[in-house]
């Protein structure tokens, strides 16, 4: 049976940036590929201001695009916090998605939203069934955090590397799109930009670290043996 997999983020960007390649390479082995934005309301965001809409259609569009279902929860940058009512939220999604794999922003973050976003899906992916106080959901089988760039991440040190070469232009292509929509700009795959940048060199040193080209670290959050 394909697996299923539910990748979460705080924002329309976290999961294109943290694991873009792992959820390729999810795709290519025809497994379901949801990702869940917590942050599902930038009319607060002024890179966007009166195109908040068009946002999230372009990013679900984008998300189609490589195979992948994008969904968004209603809440505000800064709008949220660890609290049942959002835990019980993100565990409905669990509970319709029923992921076999699912990843989480590491908790220890610059960033106030991507904590809040770790807090509350760390509840609602290990307990979501106490959360609705139902017994046919289930936990997934793997749970991983990931990372978000050296900008926000503090402390990450992964012990699961997905090597993502192969993937690596796709990746770099699907994060450079949502980067120019943000800047009201035609995409350029030859123009320069930060946040592509940026993950370049991250994948770059993850991928020094477990000896291939490009690679996306993770941190399991419960120990697992593997089949050697």
């Amino acid at each position: 049976m394909n697996r299923t997999l539910l990748a979460i983020g705080a924002h329309y960007d976290d999961c294109p940036f943290g694991i873009p390649g792992t959820l390729l390479r999810a795709v290519k082995k025809h497994q379901r590929v949801v990702i869940l934005s917590l942050i599902g309301d930038y009319s607060n965001w002024p890179p966007v201001k009166g195109r908040d809409q068009a946002l999230l259609d372009y990013s679900k569009e984008l998300a189609a695009q490589h195979g992948m279902e994008m969904r968004f929860l209603p809440w505000k940058s800064m709008g949220f916090e660890p609290s049942l009512e959002t835990k019980r939220a993100v565990a409905e999604v669990v509970a319709d998605v029923k992921p076999d794999t699912a990843f989480l922003l590491w908790p220890h973050d610059r960033h106030a939203d991507h904590e809040a976003a770790s807090a509350i899906c760390h509840a609602a992916l290990s307990q979501p069934a106490r959360l609705l106080g139902r017994d046919d959901v289930r936990v997934p089988s793997r749970i991983y955090w990931y990372d978000n760039g050296p900008g926000h991440t503090i402390g990450f040190e992964p012990d699961t590397y997905v090597d993502v070469t192969a993937e690596w232009q796709t990746a770099a292509e699907w994060l450079g799109r949502l980067m120019a929509f943000v800047k009201n700009t035609p995409y350029d795959a030859g123009k320069s930009d930060g946040a592509v940048d940026t993950k370049t060199v991250l994948a770059r040193y993850r991928g020094l670290a477990c000896g291939v080209k490009y690679a996306e670290a993770l941190r399991s959050m419960r120990a697992v043996p593997v089949d050697l």
